[in-house]
């Protein structure tokens, strides 16, 4: 005689409410959401083999949830019971101990603790130590930099070079100027061997020095474009040709907002003289170890492509300033373009 099928489960308006809206949110994760659609299911009075059926699990997962509704209502399915398994092999005390000797010593032999160092120390395993540190969020391999601006006016100077990035005055040219020094002028040692069908381009695996330069660079923050010219020096001659060339390339109509940096090339009396001469120019000078407030800094850490593989980044053709007709200096090859 075949057994009669099991009761349907006993559920309030208020349960089966609940349940729904558990069913229907998008966090609700699916094995919890299995559960509920078997409780829901188990409460219309379908038989469990046929429930396991439908829902594609085992008369096992239906019976367990079931009676697990059963005796601990919704909390019963929503959370896993403890688990039996191996126990612990470190204490409390030991893995404060471990995070202890993590922040607070290092090593005798070495700057920093690695993880089988640590381990050996500690008298547990590597993948012990792994475990606590990505607990803790620990890396005791990374090193930062930081520095702090000691400059007096810096909430100032801060205030207003943000103020021109977010509200460049009108009939202004806002450019963020710097330059970047000892740049190595490297080239091939014998041409190189173009692409054809069959072969890649082919290049010597060696490389001769041409000595160094200076790439001097304005980025005009609104348009993002660049005005660049390489100098064979870094000194106050150089900065005074760059910016006869940025006030070629300019529109004489228009205001300019320099930003700059406080290295010395910046502020020799020649350069304060040529201002005095121009003024059109505005001076906006960076707080004191905060040149990363000048924008231009972004475009000179940004890695480009080279024709060698071996040349600097200075020797790529840069954008121009829409301003102007004044030609760019190519640095790779020494000629106008």
């Amino acid at each position: 005689m075949p057994r009669a099928a099991a009761p349907p489960l006993p559920l309030t308006e208020r349960e089966r409410e609940e349940l729904l809206q558990i069913s229907k949110l998008r966090s609700t994760p699916q094995s919890v959401a299995l559960r509920v659609r078997i409780v829901l299911s188990a409460a219309e009075g379908i038989a469990n083999k046929v429930l396991a059926r439908q829902l594609s699990t085992t008369l096992p997962t239906v019976l367990l949830w079931r009676a697990r509704y059963q005796a601990d209502g919704l909390a019963g399915i929503l959370e896993d019971r403890p688990r039996s398994g191996r126990p612990k092999e470190i204490s409390p005390e030991q893995e404060a101990a471990l995070v202890e000797t993590t922040l607070h010593r290092t090593p005798k032999d070495a700057t920093h603790w690695s993880v089988r160092s640590m381990a050996k120390t500690q008298g547990v395993s590597p993948a012990t130590v792994q475990r606590i540190w990505k607990k803790h969020h620990l890396q005791p391999h990374r090193v930062e930099t930081f520095q702090f601006s000691t400059d007096p006016h810096f909430v100032a100077k801060v205030r207003d070079i943000v103020g021109l990035y977010l509200n460049p005055p009108d009939r202004a040219i806002v450019l963020s100027v710097d330059e970047q020094s000892q740049i190595q002028a490297l080239d091939r040692t014998q041409p190189i061997l173009p692409l054809r069908p069959g072969l890649p381009e082919r290049q010597t695996h060696d490389y001769q020095r041409h000595g160094t330069t200076t790439w001097f660079a304005a980025l005009n923050v609104a348009a993002g474009k660049i005005l660049a010219q390489c100098q064979p020096r870094h000194r106050h001659q150089e900065f005074l040709r760059f910016l006869k060339q940025i006030d070629t390339a300019t529109h004489p109509t228009l205001d300019i907002h320099l930003i700059l940096d406080n290295y010395g090339t910046h502020k020799p009396p020649q350069v304060k003289k040529w201002f005095s001469a121009h003024p059109r120019y505005h001076v906006h000078f960076t707080p004191t170890s905060a040149s990363w407030l000048n924008q231009v800094e972004r475009w000179f850490a940004r890695p480009r492509p080279s024709d060698s593989g071996v040349r600097p980044r200075a020797q790529q053709e840069p954008a121009t300033i829409p301003m102007g007709g004044q030609r760019q200096h190519d640095c790779s090859e020494g000629k106008k373009v």
